[in-house]
């Protein structure tokens, strides 16, 4: 997996929210993005996921721009803001109907990245009972269950306590071991610095690189 930002703009409402970003990511790495709320850190993840269009400029995926035949990448899972889960469904009733969109329901597999993030594939409590770590862990065994090529995610250890950070980072690193192409945006540098093999500061929607490992 690809992707290349070639110097896309986003303008809402005549407000600048992205300016002139160039990137160019692979598969096997994990990039890290950093900078306060508002910076422009979730703005870039939902680029590059399709959910929105640049002002100017392009996404590419695998070389092929998204909106021209493409709107989303085809292997890609995602954590942006809350996910949206059925209040009365189990963790593993949610993953089945998530599942089940894409005609994938493998029990096996969804059991196992439930465990993989420290979720109980047979607890039977509701989504609406869980916690908020809970729900964090949940949102991205959603991101990681079809082993996608590109997996976005915002603010992940959010409402994590240490354990459940340490085991959400050893989850990352062996996605990356398997060639999925990461990219992380968090305000903690700690996790940055943790995790990404390069790490981008984002000011005011502009970007430069600070670290490359």
């Amino acid at each position: 997996m690809n992707v290349t930002i070639v110097d896309a703009s986003k303008e809402i409402r005549k407000t600048k929210i992205l300016e002139h970003v160039n990137l160019s990511l692979s598969g096997g790495h994990i990039y890290g993005l950093q900078g306060p709320n508002g910076s422009g850190k979730t703005m870039l993840l939902r680029l590059i996921a399709g959910l929105i269009r640049p002002t100017m400029g392009a996404v590419l995926i695998n070389g092929q721009p998204l909106g021209q035949g493409k709107d989303f990448p085809d292997s890609m899972g995602i954590l942006i803001e809350n996910s949206a889960f059925l209040p009365g469904y189990t963790g593993i009733e949610n993953l089945r109907k998530i599942a089940s969109i894409r005609g994938s329901t493998d029990i096996a597999k969804l059991r196992d990245t439930l465990t993989r993030v420290g979720l109980d594939p047979d607890d039977l409590r509701k989504f609406r009972k869980y916690s908020l770590g809970m729900k964090q862990r949940l949102g991205i065994a959603a991101a990681i269950m079809e082993t996608p090529d590109l997996i976005l995610l915002d603010e992940p250890t959010n409402a994590l306590d240490k354990n459940g950070i340490v085991q959400i980072c050893s989850l990352l690193l062996q996605e990356r071991e398997r060639g999925a192409l990461i990219i992380l945006a968090s305000h903690d540098a700690n996790i940055l610095n943790r995790l990404a093999d390069t790490v981008f500061r984002i000011t005011d929607g502009t970007i430069q690189e600070l670290s490359a490992e």
